[in-house]
């Protein structure tokens, strides 16, 4: 007769860690409110700029603030997850997200407000990478791990869809502030919940600090000189002072990447063609959906005069789809190969920006809703088959930073659009003309995307019948 084996404890706790997928929920917890808290925050913002007397530039920094530091982080997030462990980075993203949260939802100004999402960001750039490792350490399997990350990324996309929706429902029935609040409870239950688990170990990884201060200069300046130039006009001296910063800053950047032994952006990786294509389609697909979703925010409250609940539930047939799209891109490019799905998804939300450009404020409220399935259906084809390209092509000791570039590159083109598309729409006399300026734009970007996406290394087959 065999006895029981001993309960696995944490290091020195003597106590008992958390299941494996108690581990899952409280990943799939703190992902939910990364993406949830991206999407609720654009369906609140024109409520949000009645509430300070925020002008357009003021709207695109309650967006662009979080998202640009997310982006920034994300590039050396994973070597910071790795030297103090996934547990406790995870662990500390949480709790400042928490807070961030808290002071985003007492904020008594437009300015707190801002400061307040750069923390935000900041926590969920450390959050994103730290959770796939707490995975990847709770399942061993990797059976088991595939299932644990298909659940992982289905939960974020339960998130991007419920954002517009239940952000709307909270800033309709109570207010604003809301959205924010309604983090607290799952941020402490998530932090109480890891206590659980084991530590994760700590490995030994070399930071690029000023690579990594740099690509934040970078990225500050040239957002802040496209919202502010849209705002004052792009001829002020403070607008191409902070162009001037943006390229030096940049060149700056690639001249620390091209001389440190551990670089954030190494840049021989552009050499594969895989990887820079895979950047410039990221880029495109993630501008024209931010960018999107917050000119159409702005025009179904501002333009349309529908309420913030009713602004959400515009969005939902368009974020319900994104999941869906995730699993048919998986099976097509199972069939077809992944160019297949890459370009066929672009050339999908290319026709789907097209038809926009048509709406305006008669065109009926169901056909409008109807109008962005399809740009739901081309993102969430594209984005799976996109991961698997790139990390196909690289060899698996570079795969995790590949994959912290292409990420970085696709936050970065949902903040910059923000900046353009809000600067394009920032005069409310020409809103419209703005508006039709942008989705043209994105016409273009996915245009030359989709043909550059044929470029893309891959099996090259014709369709099965069978995935």
């Amino acid at each position: 007769m065999t006895t029981p084996a001993p309960a696995r404890v944490s290091q020195g706790a003597g106590r008992r860690t958390a299941a494996p997928k108690l581990v899952l929920a409280i990943t799939l917890m703190g992902i939910f409110l990364l993406n949830f808290n991206a999407m609720a925050t654009n369906v609140a913002l024109p409520g949000i700029g009645r509430a300070f007397g925020g002008s357009m530039a003021g709207l695109q920094w309650i967006v662009d603030a979080y998202t640009l530091m997310f982006a920034a982080l994300l590039l050396s997030a994973g070597a910071l997850s790795d030297r103090v462990g996934a547990s406790r980075a995870f662990g500390a993203g949480v709790a400042v997200f928490t807070v961030a949260s808290a002071a985003c939802g007492l904020a008594p100004g437009l300015g707190e407000l801002i400061a307040a999402r750069l923390f935000q960001g900041s926590a969920a750039a450390i959050m994103l990478p730290s959770s796939l490792a707490l995975v990847r350490q709770a399942f061993p399997d990797a059976a088991e791990r595939a299932r644990a990350i298909a659940l992982w990324t289905a939960g974020g996309a339960v998130a991007v869809a419920a954002g517009p929706v239940v952000g709307g429902v909270l800033a309709s029935i109570l207010s604003w502030r809301a959205i924010f609040v309604v983090n607290l409870p799952v941020g402490i239950a998530t932090l109480a919940v890891l206590t659980r688990a084991e530590r994760s170990p700590r490995r030994a990884r070399p930071l690029d600090p000023y690579g990594q201060l740099t690509a934040i200069v970078a990225l500050a300046a040239l957002t802040f000189a496209v919202i502010d130039g849209g705002e004052n006009g792009f001829g002020e001296p403070l607008v191409l002072g902070c162009l001037g910063l943006a390229v030096v800053a940049m060149a700056v950047f690639i001249v620390i990447e091209a001389r440190t032994a551990a670089p954030i952006v190494p840049l021989d990786l552009f050499r594969s063609r895989t990887v820079t294509v895979s950047a410039a389609i990221g880029f495109v697909v993630n501008a024209t959906f931010y960018g999107s979703v917050f000119v159409l925010s702005l025009f179904f409250q501002d333009v349309l005069k529908l309420s913030v609940m009713a602004t959400g539930l515009m969005f939902l047939p368009m974020m319900a789809v994104i999941a869906g799209a995730n699993l048919v891109s998986a099976r097509a490019a199972a069939r077809c190969g992944p160019r297949m799905p890459i370009a066929g998804g672009q050339a999908i939300f290319a026709l789907a920006m097209f038809g926009l450009l048509w709406m305006d404020n008669g065109t009926s409220r169901p056909v409008i809703a109807a109008m962005l399935i399809p740009a739901g259906l081309g993102l969430g084809l594209v984005v799976p088959s996109l991961t698997a390209v790139l990390l196909n092509d690289i060899a698996a000791d570079r795969a995790g930073l590949a994959a912290g570039i292409l990420n970085s590159f696709r936050q970065t083109g949902g903040a910059l659009a923000v900046a353009v598309f809000g600067a394009l729409v920032a005069d409310r006399g020409e809103f419209m003309v703005g508006r039709r300026i942008a989705l043209c734009i994105a016409v273009v970007m996915l245009v030359a995307t989709m043909v550059a996406a044929l470029m893309l290394r891959g099996p090259n087959r014709p369709c099965s019948t069978r995935g």
